[in-house]
């Protein structure tokens, strides 16, 4: 039996009103999405799945651990996600994604699968650059000395003494140019 079953919801008899589903998902069901961004992890979500006659609105929270790979160590940790995310489903004469948050469905649609939404919430919420926890403070750090202007290395700065060496030793064509200019 395929795994991503359990995240079907028949939407054929449902009235219009308000409905709630938990989901619990575990490695199981990331590995059965056939995908390279998340091998493990376990999580909780609620829907709140509200229903009307042109639509159902589906607000989602999602709690949990994932299982990622740091990109500097390659040292596996769990990264920590809490998100909440909305989907508008609007009824229609055929299948279509609007937008992000926007899709058409058929009228005649009668089971919708949310496994694929809750993964693409889930990977949103990732941070793009993966860090083990320990590197995080180092991370931090380097931030605040970019906000704070920390000056590493400076060149071509001219005092008030070099200034006037540079008038001696100053080419008398351009001299007689600066004359001009200083008039």
């Amino acid at each position: 039996m395929n795994p991503l079953r359990a995240y079907d919801i028949h939407i054929v008899g449902l009235d219009n009103k308000r409905y709630e589903y938990d989901f619990t998902s575990d490695s199981t069901f990331f590995v059965s999405l056939e995908q390279e961004l998340i091998k493990a992890g376990t999580i909780q979500t609620h829907l709140i799945l509200e229903k009307s006659e042109t639509m159902m609105r589906l607000d989602f929270h999602i709690v949990g651990v994932v299982e990622q790979t740091c990109d500097r160590s390659l040292d596996e940790y769990d990264e920590p996600v809490d998100t909440r995310q909305t989907m508008l489903l609007k009824f229609g004469d055929h299948n279509e994604e609007l937008s992000d948050e926007i899709e058409l469905i058929e009228r005649n649609t009668s089971t919708i699968n949310v496994a694929r939404y809750i993964f693409e919430f889930i990977s949103l919420s990732l941070p793009m650059k993966r860090l083990h926890p320990r590197f995080r403070n180092e991370e931090d750090d380097q931030d605040d000395d970019d906000q704070n202007g920390k000056l590493i290395y400076r060149s071509g700065e001219v005092t008030n003494n070099d200034d006037a060496n540079d008038q001696t030793n100053i080419d008398p064509r351009w001299a007689a140019l600066r004359k001009l200019s200083d008039n």
